[in-house]
């Protein structure tokens, strides 16, 4: 049974119970298309900026009156001023339908100001309630997803719905109130006409439903192959050096490729659909412009209409199609918005974390007894990593755990810091189930220090800040002291200050140990938790990290993940774990003498390099 490799507050551990490399295990969970549902959310989240979306509305609605007075003011300067050859008249309407045109244009770049700031500010409570909900989810969920799956979620569908809300939503009501406004005036100019021109109407309605549902499905799938390709990428760029180390740029250039594929072709079908509605309905409202144009010069001849009614008419005829058409053209964007905000919401509605009971007891002050009673776990049901484990730990104790490859030491880790619950049985902190402490005053309670460091792009001094943000600068160079890393970082470009890329690589292996040695000991936990990082570092650093690990664990309950098992000999017990249980225990020379599992494995390692354990 494969353990999972470890992991801390600051970095999820990579296990995949599917197995296969990191991030390339994506689990997509399918729901049914909820339209209506995820329109009523978004417009929750308008709904907060109410009053500046009720100003953008009257501003659309003044801007819609000022629209429908132009066409009007047309047909009164040729009925009564043209036709009776009224210069001063025509002259005073034609200056009023300038104004009327300025007016528009001043309104229409106010609206387009106050929905931008309504769009900001739903974009901006949309993305925070996302970005808290990644911090609440249990680290189960981060196993099943890739890093850059979630990026594309939090970058790429949240600024796909920004660009909706900021550029459609003032154009949709625009369209809407356009409509119902033009079609009044219609009505109250000339009846016959106005019937005449609903004609293409419920045509134009069925094909925009028919291309819609299209579009969105089509939509949503271009942006789950993007999440996949975001995901590929990001992975690809954090593990370029072993891409290069390998030489493995074909497989990812092939894996990209099909991939990127994948993409093009969703993205070719949403497109293909959405783009067809824009020809369609702009001949459909051809087809209606030309019947109401040759009815109303029908009507004309005839007498039943006089020519500025006719050229008004014609003019409401196009402005009632402009809108539908802008409607139609809008499909597009707010399908593709609404597959991005389907696929926040379903992030947003994952279960956190399991939280604290609701009597969930504080933690003061740590003695540092720690006990795991007939504990059992699997990540997975029906695959149980840990069975029936027992171990007691007093103050002071360094515990050891040490095994092969998946026999379950990262996952006591896991459990101790409450990143998993147990199925079976209980740990206990000096005598309390840790399920019914607070899990915040659990974790201040631990110190962790990875194999794999993980720092931030940030300064030597914030990275090492991070175990204590309230420490001052002389704290945090007394720990660096402390861990042996104070000489290395004075000789760094900047000292304290000096930058760190992504991840510390611009620092070696054992430098980097040497900072979250230093990070441990500025946030004096209680208990440490330390898998072993001198596996991949010289012997000379390796010296410098057991003298600071030493300096840590010094009146410390201690549970030591061993690699190097020379490194553990003095260890206070020395649990020895296969297949998911405890098959040893004791100090190093009594496993030795045991003539056991253990001396196996310490045979096994030193053959060629001792004549004889000690």
């Amino acid at each position: 049974m494969a353990s999972k490799p470890s992991a801390s507050p600051a970095q999820a551990p990579d296990i995949r119970p599917g197995g296969g490399p990191a991030g390339f295990l994506m689990r997509p969970q399918e729901r049914a298309k909820n339209r209506r549902g995820t329109l009523r959310r978004l417009w929750g989240y308008l709904r907060q900026q109410g009053r500046t979306l009720g100003w953008v509305t009257f501003l659309v609605a003044v801007s819609a009156v000022l629209d429908l007075l132009g066409p009007y003011l047309m047909g009164l300067a040729i009925d009564r001023f043209i036709v009776q050859n009224d210069r001063e008249g025509l002259l005073r309407v034609v200056t009023a339908m300038v104004v009327v045109y300025g007016l528009a244009s001043g309104v229409a770049y106010a609206q387009v100001y106050l929905m931008a700031a309504v769009a900001q500010r739903t974009v901006r409570d949309i993305r925070a309630d996302l970005f808290s909900r990644l911090q609440d989810l249990p680290l189960r969920y981060f196993d099943q997803h890739t890093h850059g799956e979630l990026m594309s979620r939090l970058a790429n569908d949240v600024e796909n719905i920004s660009n909706t809300l900021n550029e459609s939503v003032t154009q949709l009501i625009s369209s809407v109130l356009n409509i119902v406004g033009v079609a009044v005036v219609m009505f109250l100019i000339n009846v016959r006409l106005a019937l005449v021109s609903l004609v293409t109407l419920p045509l134009m309605m069925f094909i925009s439903q028919w291309v819609a549902k299209r579009t969105r499905r089509g939509f949503r799938e271009q942006q789950t192959h993007l999440g996949a390709l975001n995901g590929l990428i990001e992975e690809t760029v954090t593990g370029q050096r072993v891409v290069k180390a390998y030489g493995r740029e074909p497989t990812v250039l092939a894996e990209f490729s099909q991939t990127n594929a994948k993409l093009r072709r969703a993205s070719t079908r949403a497109q293909i659909f959405a783009g067809v509605l824009g020809p369609l309905s702009n001949f459909v409202n051809n087809v209606g412009f030309a019947i109401v144009a040759g009815t109303g010069g029908w009507m004309a001849v005839q007498g039943l209409a006089t020519v500025g009614t006719i050229a008004s008419f014609v003019s409401y005829a196009r402005q009632f199609a402009m809108p539908l058409n802008q409607i139609a053209s809008l499909y597009s964007a707010i399908q593709s918005a609404l597959a991005g905000a389907e696929r926040v919401f379903e992030v947003i509605d994952e279960p956190s974390e399991r939280g604290d009971e609701a009597k969930a007891l504080p933690l003061k002050r740590v003695e540092g007894k720690v006990v795991f009673e007939t504990v059992s776990f699997g990540y997975e049901k029906g695959m149980p990593v840990l069975k029936n484990v027992h171990l007691h730990a007093k103050r002071g104790d360094t515990i050891a755990l040490v095994g092969p490859t998946g026999a379950g030491k990262t996952t006591i880790v896991n459990l101790l810091t409450r990143f998993y619950d147990v199925d079976a049985g209980q740990i206990t902190l000096d005598g309390q189930d840790i399920r019914r402490l607070r899990k915040d005053d659990l974790r201040l309670a631990l110190g962790i220090v990875l194999q794999d460091t993980f720092l931030f792009a940030e300064t030597v001094m914030e990275n090492i800040r991070y175990g204590r943000l309230d420490a001052t600068d002389e704290d945090v160079i007394a720990a660096a002291r402390l861990a042996n890393a104070d000489q290395f970082v004075r000789r760094l470009p900047q000292g304290y200050q000096t930058p760190l890329s992504e991840r510390g690589n611009n620092l070696s292996q054992g430098q980097r140990q040497l900072l979250a040695i230093a990070r441990a000991i500025l946030a004096n936990p209680s208990i440490l938790i330390l898998d072993e990082a001198t596996s991949s570092v010289d012997t000379r650093t390796e010296k410098h990290i057991q003298e600071a690990m030493l300096r840590l664990m010094a009146g410390r309950t201690s549970f030591v993940i061993a690699h190097r098992l020379s490194t553990i000999r003095d260890a206070d017990a020395i649990l020895v774990l296969h297949q998911g249980e405890i098959v040893e225990r004791g100090t190093h020379q009594a496993l030795l003498a045991a003539n056991g599992f253990y001396r196996h494995l310490y045979v096994s390692q030193f053959k060629g390099q001792e004549t004889s354990p000690r």
